[in-house]
């Protein structure tokens, strides 16, 4: 795929309302939770924008943006429609968003290089992760020739991104792991508790 049609987008808009806090802060063995994910992908774009509503921290670089969801509330779809228009506002020229949670530390370039190696563009207008079984929804492809169709279904009132996606027609590409799992994500603080082990165990 040409990287250089893609942007690369960090959704941390969530309330984080099981972890008490905002995750995408929170330090894990001294660095805060949302540069893991940052610099595995900061090389692999021309530019990343973070999505976000709250005041963050960041490790800087002149190829990220931030901005604040359109619509507060609705979730990650919320999140990629932002991202989607932040695009045209801007007069930018990506075909592609690439989106990424921000509370997966042990998530690598070399997952994204499979997943983009797997993937055939003409096959579909929307791609996600699967691994053991497991769909994650925020790890995507998302063509912006959806934004029509996502912005009309978020003002009816549409949520869930596993069922837009499933309307929309998303292809699922199948990733396999054999030690630490590169999608483990941190919801509460028993999950940062986890992370510290798996660290540890290294």
């Amino acid at each position: 795929m040409d990287h250089n049609k893609i942007l690369g987008v960090v959704l941390a808009g969530g309330k984080s309302q099981r972890f008490g806090e905002d995750k995408s802060q929170v330090k894990l063995h001294g660095k805060i939770l949302i540069d893991y994910i940052l610099s595995e992908i900061i090389d692999q774009f021309e530019e990343i924008l973070i999505v976000t509503n709250n005041e963050i921290k960041f490790k800087f670089s002149k190829k990220i943006s931030i901005t604040k969801d359109l619509i507060e509330g609705v979730g990650p779809l919320g999140g990629i429609l932002t991202a989607m228009k932040w695009i045209k506002k801007n007069n930018k020229n990506y075909k592609w968003i690439s989106t990424f949670p921000s509370d997966t530390p042990f998530f690598t370039k070399n997952e994204l290089k499979i997943f983009y190696k797997k993937i055939d563009i003409q096959k579909s207008k929307l791609f996600f992760i699967k691994n053991k079984k497991m769909r994650h929804n925020i790890f995507g492809l998302w063509s912006m020739d959806l934004m029509e169709k996502l912005d009309n279904d978020l003002k009816k009132g549409e949520r869930k991104v596993e069922v837009w996606a499933d309307t929309a027609g998303v292809e699922i590409i199948n990733i396999e792991y054999e030690k630490k799992d590169p999608f483990f994500n941190i919801n509460t603080k028993e999950d940062l508790e986890k992370a510290y082990k798996m660290l540890e165990n290294d």
